[in-house]
């Protein structure tokens, strides 16, 4: 493929691919290292055009998603630094401030492993299939079918701990006429 092609194609996919995983990053990091993710999953996408296949979001969701588990390794390194420093040389003093909203969901998500929140959140907020959240995760079709029932299962469960239904009521077993 000549320069000239490669970009036409770069430019005829990026628009797609830079909404999508924006939207994508932004509902699992902080705006600085959702940007920083874009770029570089921007510029793998760029130098790996010639592999992308004909179905490209799902594929450029993978790449996104390992450049996040890449950025998440460095900030948790990060962090042990920090407490390595703070260790020797404690700060003056610390303010907390608030925290995530706690509800029933946030509670019941937190219940579950990574990989089963990651695939959830694949299925209800990127709204793909199956087949495309086992590219994402680089399983088999079948495999991420069978995670995703065990994983709203799973959700199921944390949230009939909490009391939560999910925003249906019980059933009091009157009819409205």
């Amino acid at each position: 493929m000549n320069v000239d092609s490669r970009r036409a194609r770069f430019e005829t996919l990026a628009p797609a691919v830079i909404d999508a995983v924006r939207r994508y990053l932004a509902r699992r990091t902080d705006p600085a290292t959702a940007d920083d993710v874009l770029s570089e999953t921007l510029l793998i996408c760029w130098r790996r055009l010639d592999e992308m296949p004909e179905e490209h979001l799902p594929w450029a969701y993978g790449v996104a998603r390992n450049c996040l588990a890449n950025a998440e390794r460095g900030r948790r390194r990060q962090f042990r630094l920090f407490s390595r420093i703070a260790r020797l040389d404690p700060p003056v003093a610390v303010i907390d401030g608030p925290g995530p909203p706690d509800d029933d969901l946030g509670r019941a998500m937190r219940e579950l492993t990574v990989k089963d929140a990651e695939i959830l959140r694949l299925w209800a907020w990127e709204d793909l299939p199956p087949a495309q959240i086992a590219t994402v995760m680089g399983i088999t079709a079948n495999a991420a079918s069978i995670r995703l029932h065990r994983a709203r299962q799973k959700l199921r469960d944390a949230l009939g701990k909490t009391g939560d239904r999910a925003g249906h009521e019980e059933s009091t077993g009157r009819r409205w006429s």
